[in-house]
């Protein structure tokens, strides 16, 4: 296929995917509104107003970005996971296999639905994080932006490689449950490592979500102050990312998963 052919292929794959999440938006957008909100009002405003500052912030603004982050990596993560093995398991995927598309072009198109997800859920909790915040802004715009484009990413290789090896639904929920949620939970979202022992701390460091959520942090909020170096944490996300972008794309070349 030419290029532009190819691009008709992906924008449709692409087109197809949103249209797909959209068309159940209660299903895909309004629970992790509500949940956030949740989060705001139990966290925010009533453990917050006894915790009072974290850092030189209001705990409030504090756990803003941890949870705009928490929103991305779910939603970028399930949307993949759920549509890829979906197609698999009606046997759809054969026909995107057999078809002029290159495996490039049907990742690429799966990993976009996943991104513009996420990307919309955390518009959702930015919007409802201003009810609950004063004075809320981006202090670096740049770096905001490439954080939560190359964490929308990740995730959603993340879930089209846990699609192509899982083998039934059970498959599918034992890497959100066992693995994204403790990862997120002990990130930083809610609390600086720098509270914890030092053991703990040097556990902490071996966390990704951890630099994830303080490059994001330090985009949103302009925190000096940060657990790990931001520069260093932007240079390793960039890698794993490409890193697993390479490994989805040979998987779904040499059909791991699908060709039985």
């Amino acid at each position: 296929m030419r290029y532009n052919e190819q691009w008709v292929a992906f924008s449709t794959l692409a087109t197809k995917e949103i249209r797909r999440f959209m068309r159940i938006w209660p299903q895909t957008l309004l629970p992790p509104a509500i949940t956030m909100t949740l989060y705001f009002v139990i966290f925010g405003k009533i453990v917050g107003s006894r915790i009072g500052e974290m850092g030189e912030f209001d705990y409030m603004q504090y756990i803003v970005p941890g949870l705009i982050m928490m929103s991305v990596i779910q939603n970028s993560y399930s949307n993949v996971v759920s549509s890829f093995f979906g197609a698999k398991f009606h046997h759809s995927v054969e026909e995107l296999m057999v078809s002029p598309m290159s495996p490039f072009v049907v990742l690429c198109g799966y990993v976009a639905g996943g991104v513009i997800r996420g990307l919309l859920v955390a518009i959702i909790v930015t919007i409802i994080a201003m009810f609950f915040t004063e004075g809320l802004s981006i202090a670096y715009a740049g770096i905001t932006i490439l954080v939560i484009l190359l964490t929308a990413i990740l995730f959603s290789l993340a879930g089209f490689i846990n699609a192509i090896f899982a083998n039934n639904f059970d498959d599918v929920s034992i890497v959100p449950t066992f693995v994204l949620t403790p990862l997120t939970y002990l990130g930083g979202v809610f609390y600086s490592i720098q509270l914890l022992p030092e053991f703990w701390q040097a556990v902490s460091k071996f966390n990704p979500v951890l630099y994830i959520v303080n490059s994001f942090r330090y985009g949103i909020l302009g925190d000096h102050n940060t657990d790990v170096s931001v520069g260093v944490s932007i240079v390793a996300l960039m890698l794993i990312t490409a890193a697993m972008f390479v490994v989805a794309l040979k998987l779904l070349e040499r059909g791991v998963g699908i060709r039985q």
